[in-house]
């Protein structure tokens, strides 16, 4: 198996193993839908963390409104009622005006914390460093480990408008943030390599020949951006060593500069003829008048 160490602009993101048989038309895709999946959990881990903290999402109609504008409106939330996290809640208003501040207890808030973390380590870029690859299977594990959670805390379920929701119903509306920049269609994925574009009607080991234990860095970006920037000569990692030891270099010239003195030459173990005059008995003869 090839092994693709995926990159998005200069970081790295996930390590995806493929024969090298595999046809670039089906390579891109799936190192987009890994791509976007990863999103996703992030996304919802990012939600269900304000879940834990604040409760459920208020209605479009309500959220950063403060209270007297509510009463004043006569607004009223219908789903607060109906999505009571399970134990209880306890009151933490979200100075957002998002959620309703209804916020699941302790105990609850320590089983969608915990997920959360789990899920973050299965999709997490420190998989590159650990050398796991990333699959589908591991994406969709972590999306149902964070789902189960949400059921046990809120069996009664989300208000439909409630993001996370959204999210697991794949009815979230990106349009007009960052996140929805960050989300790459299967259908406009490119591969690239060593500053090539990997043509989809090409095979995987058209470019890294038979060697199935290859290991090559390639970088995922949306058609029509053009080239990305090529890899540096040496990592961010081993240019900071190298900065490191030449300034250690420089700070030991620089001492050894300060430490440079030649008045030791004048010091009586450093004369040369100083035996010689003691043999002879001229040793500590004073010139000149007492």
């Amino acid at each position: 198996m090839v092994r693709l160490h995926v990159k998005r602009g200069g970081e790295s993101q996930f390590l995806l193993e493929a024969p090298g048989s595999t046809r670039l038309a089906e390579l891109a895709p799936l190192a987009a839908r890994i791509h976007n999946g990863r999103l996703k959990v992030q996304r919802l881990c990012s939600e269900m963390e304000e879940l834990a903290e604040h409760g459920i999402s208020l209605p479009y109609n309500m959220q950063g409104l403060t209270e007297e504008q509510i009463k004043e409106l006569k607004l009223k939330d219908e789903w607060a009622e109906k999505c009571v996290p399970s134990g209880g809640s306890i009151f933490r208003k979200d100075e957002m005006g998002r959620r309703n501040g209804f916020a699941p207890n302790e105990k609850m808030q320590q089983v969608i914390k915990k997920t959360i973390e789990e899920a973050k380590a299965l999709i997490s870029k420190k998989q590159v460093q650990a050398n796991v690859c990333v699959n589908m299977e591991m994406v969709k594990d972590a999306l149902e480990q964070l789902r189960g959670a949400v059921m046990i805390v809120y069996p009664m379920g989300l208000p439909p408008h409630d993001p996370v929701r959204m999210e697991f119903e794949d009815k979230e509306d990106l349009s007009g943030t960052h996140a929805g920049t960050e989300v790459i269609k299967e259908s406009e994925a490119q591969l690239w390599w060593a500053g090539k574009q990997l043509e989809e009607t090409k095979l995987l080991s058209d470019y890294v020949g038979k060697n199935e234990k290859t290991t090559i860095i390639v970088k995922i970006q949306k058609k029509g951006q053009g080239a990305p920037g090529r890899e540096p000569v040496i990592s961010h990692e081993e240019q900071k060593e190298m900065m490191l030891y030449y300034y250690r270099k420089q700070e030991e010239l620089k001492k050894l500069e300060e430490e440079e003195d030649d008045s030791f030459l004048n010091a009586e173990w450093a004369d040369n003829h100083a035996l010689k005059r003691q043999f002879h008995g001229v040793k500590d003869i004073k010139w000149g008048p007492r």
